[in-house]
């Protein structure tokens, strides 16, 4: 969809953290009209900053931003999310479409806190979208059309690569995999650069070669057209120092904890839905 035709919509951001800063920011920098993007946050302090920042509409409090624009984006953390859908309750239009990108929480649960059947995408975007780096899965409800897939994929976009499931379930899966992910590689990132302390380089020098070797490997997986498994293969030298590294972390499991890991990560995501989901 055209920059013209996204433009026709006024998206309205509930809640004005990292995420949706990222966001707007994404849309901003894709050419996005900054009067066609509403804010509001409990935080005023963060709302002004926002405002001063990216030239766009604050509003402070939500009814006054629902009332103002045709998608709303909730933004906000997982234990408020009720409290800020219950306030909304009895005030929503149909023609409404809300996209989610709060973790653990189910589309049929904020419909119900909401007070009605509305269109509504549920997200899971990670935090490389900060840098227009970022990854997204996308849930549709039945309410939702071609037309609005399209428009929240336009949106989403704008900080990275979308990928749409039919499960809902599904979206926990990625949520284990790239929206804790991150995490993940920046423990691996610091336990590479301990290991380099350990071996005698100073800790300047042992930082940037593990970011660099991170950031190096990432575009080789980006860029080369072959699966990680080939390109592993490929730098692993017979009897080599790269091979007596890789047989050192299987020896010791590692796909296994990293399956373990990813696993946790996926049954805390189911949890936080059971929990937070039963509020009322």
């Amino acid at each position: 969809m055209c920059i013209r035709d996204r433009n026709k919509t006024v998206i309205g951001f509930i809640g004005a953290g990292n995420m949706a800063y990222a966001l707007i920011k994404g849309l901003l920098s894709n050419g996005f009209d900054a009067q066609n993007i509403n804010v509001s946050d409990s935080n005023n302090e963060l709302l002004i900053k926002r405002k001063s920042e990216l030239n766009i509409t604050t509003y402070p409090d939500n009814t006054s931003l629902l009332h103002n624009s045709d998608i709303v984006v909730f933004a906000v953390k997982p234990q408020v999310l009720s409290l800020v859908c219950l306030q909304l309750k009895n005030k929503v239009k149909p023609s409404h479409l809300f996209v989610s990108i709060v973790a653990g929480i189910r589309s049929s649960d904020i419909n119900r806190w909401l007070g009605g059947n509305f269109a509504l995408v549920r997200t899971m975007p990670n935090t490389p979208a900060l840098f227009q780096s970022g990854v997204t899965g996308l849930f549709a409800n039945e309410l939702v059309s071609n037309q609005q897939q399209e428009l929240v994929t336009s949106i989403l976009s704008s900080v990275g690569e979308c990928f749409w499931v039919n499960d809902e379930k599904l979206i926990d899966a990625i949520t284990a995999i790239s929206g804790s992910g991150p995490a993940y590689f920046f423990l691996l990132m610091q336990s590479i650069t301990q290991a380099a302390i350990a071996l005698g380089l100073d800790e300047k020098t042992a930082n940037s070669l593990s970011i660099q070797t991170s950031l190096g490997a990432s575009l080789m997986a980006t860029k080369s057209g072959k699966d990680s498994k080939t390109l592993r293969a490929e730098v692993t030298s017979p009897n080599g120092t790269t091979q007596a590294a890789i047989e050192s972390f299987q020896d010791q499991n590692f796909e296994g904890i990293v399956a373990a890991a990813t696993r946790a990560a996926y049954d805390r995501a189911r949890e936080l839905s059971n929990d937070l989901g039963d509020v009322d």
